[in-house]
């Protein structure tokens, strides 16, 4: 790379494209985080799903999300280009959109299940063709060497989150009412948006997406654009073969051996074999297969931000609907609203962020990408740290200020402003033109895994479950003394009971307690509810988790320990990286 490309002038404005994409993929997540903020409430309040099956659901449906851009990202490669990707992947998702309004519409039918399934399928297509693309045609609009791409990504980020933070307020508003009826409103919002977003794109491409030269951005397939007017690259079938091999090997191998379902035996399966179908390519150059390798050892790390960064859709929003307080001046805040606080930090932090790598780039002092990615990880771990020892001895049924919960995602927001932006910029840059959108799709690929894997951490949060026996021992001494209170929940079937050692249990939350109104008489039977709590332990790797304290604990190591061992690696990756930083 010569001197010229590396000195291109910093202050010279932003292409109007980029904006064009920023308004199209805000609309896209306002449509995708709207529907998020809603997904586990209505599955627990609306079909009546207990949390683990929630939070499996959910870690299946993030993590098939971010599959699919692999699928998408491949055919634009070779095929349909970015334009027509993204245009197909708005048209499914706004379908999505609609199936899980009609789910919403008809909850109480036995369908209802059914129309959410089809909607998150046609949803998880849908993303698959969209978001490759789009973040791959951000790269497109500037010069090779233009040290302004970070910067791009960062702003694009911003578009991201500002969707991002409006679409919890407005969808909750319409959905989070403590009506189950109305989840379909917030559904319906989410619908709007992405419709919205395929009309802003249609309309102003042509005229804005264009590359500093003119030339229209999108339109030819990726790897067409190595050399002006040439075709796609033959498939290399006997390596095709053999990584199909591998997937295939390994799919049944996470299935009958490590035990998992077919949806994570899937996505951790493709973990392995499409980045090894791609850097097996015998058209890559030593270079070009060094820096794939840089992705690849990035994109590892990445899982396990991801994959404690995404609780905020299932673990921590239990935690903000029964652990947190969250009256505010008389007034209940929606579980739905704390989903927009990473959103906001974002929109608020971006520019600063902006302002900082530009400061140190005109320096020489910018941090290269897996410095900034370590960081990132290490404030993950922080944000962690902070809320497990805000609930530190906390006793069931006690709820803590909505602070620690604001403090955690704004710690987390900063760990992500060092690592997502920054990792989209390093792909665009490293990765070799003809798989520009598959590796794209592989770094999606590891955010796939990485929310499989966060579904399955979900499903470790401590629940306090009481014993059957004792609630049944106490219920019939109300019942002697007169009293009609009824303990367990109206729907309560024996048969259906969780066993643990031995006894029937049911989770702390779902005993009736609302019914007693005389105080005294709620303070006796809360106190001997209390004290007959069965220890409910769950392990990971031998970490057992028995409170909050424990599961928080479980993300700062996980997170801290991935930050020391990129930072220790970062110098290894930078020499790989073969000047690009």
């Amino acid at each position: 790379m010569t001197d010229h490309t590396t000195t291109i002038n910093q202050n010279a404005s932003h292409p109007k494209g980029l904006y064009v994409l920023f308004v199209t993929e805000m609309w896209e997540r306002f449509s995708y985080y709207g529907m998020r903020a809603l997904f586990v409430l209505f599955m627990t309040k609306a079909l009546l799903f207990d949390k683990a099956l929630g939070s499996e659901i959910y870690g299946s449906y993030t993590g098939l999300v971010y599959l699919t851009p692999l699928l998408g990202g491949y055919l634009a490669d070779r095929y349909w280009g970015n334009r027509k990707s993204i245009i197909i992947g708005g048209i499914f998702m706004a379908l999505g959109q609609f199936f899980m309004f009609l789910a919403g519409s008809f909850y109480q039918e036995s369908y209802a299940a059914m129309l959410m399934f089809t909607g998150l399928g046609l949803l998880i297509l849908g993303n698959g063709f969209f978001k490759p693309n789009i973040s791959t045609m951000v790269g497109q609009l500037y010069p090779a060497g233009d040290k302004r791409v970070d910067s791009a990504f960062t702003i694009f980020y911003m578009g991201i989150n500002l969707g991002a933070f409006i679409a919890p307020l407005l969808c909750g508003y319409l959905g989070d009412t403590g009506n189950p009826a109305d989840f379909r409103w917030g559904f319906l919002a989410a619908c709007a948006g992405m419709i919205l977003s395929i009309i802003l794109f249609v309309t102003l491409k042509n005229k804005y997406i264009v590359t500093p030269e003119g030339e229209q951005i999108g339109i030819a397939p990726n790897s067409a654009r190595e050399e002006k007017g040439s075709e796609a690259a033959p498939v290399d079938t006997q390596s095709l073969l053999i990584w199909g091999g591998v997937f295939l090997a390994a799919l049944l191998g996470f299935k009958f051996y490590g035990e998992m379902d077919w949806v994570g035996s899937f996505i951790f399966s493709l973990t392995i074999a499409a980045p090894g179908y791609i850097i097996g390519d015998a058209g890559l150059s030593a270079i070009e297969r060094q820096r794939i390798w840089v992705i690849y050892v990035a994109a590892f790390f990445v899982i396990f931000f991801w994959a404690a960064f995404e609780q905020a859709g299932a673990s921590l929003t239990y935690f903000a609907e029964e652990q947190t307080n969250r009256e505010i001046l008389g007034t209940t805040v929606p579980t739905s609203y704390f989903q927009s606080i990473n959103a906001v930090a974002i929109v608020i932090f971006a520019p600063i962020f902006v302002w900082i790598w530009g400061w140190l780039g005109k320096r020489n002092m910018e941090p290269a990408s897996p410095f900034k990615q370590s960081l990132g990880l290490f404030l993950l771990a922080l944000g962690y740290l902070v809320i497990a020892l805000g609930v530190k001895g906390l006793e069931p049924g006690v709820k803590v200020s909505m602070m620690w919960l604001v403090s955690l995602y704004t710690i987390h927001t900063f760990g992500e402003l060092c690592l997502s932006p920054i990792g989209l910029s390093m792909v665009n840059k490293l990765a070799p033109v003809k798989f520009a959108s598959l590796l794209m799709g592989v770094w999606f690929l590891s955010t796939a895994a990485a929310n499989k894997f966060a579904g399955t951490l979900s499903a470790l949060y401590p629940e306090p479950v009481v014993s059957v026996q004792a609630l049944e021992s106490k219920q019939a001494e109300l019942a002697s003394a007169g009293s009609t209170i009824t303990l367990l929940p109206e729907n309560f079937n024996a048969a259906e009971a969780a066993q643990i050692e031995g006894q029937s249990v049911i989770p702390l939350e779902k005993v009736n307690l609302a019914s007693i109104k005389d105080e005294s008489m709620k303070a006796a039977v809360k106190q001997h509810v209390e004290a007959n709590l069965v220890d409910n332990p769950k392990t990971f790797l031998g970490f057992e988790i028995l409170t909050l304290y424990d599961f928080f604990m479980l993300f700062v190591f996980m997170a801290g320990a991935s930050a020391v061992f990129l930072f220790v690696l970062s110098k290894r990756l930078l020499v790989m990286m073969n000047g690009v930083r």
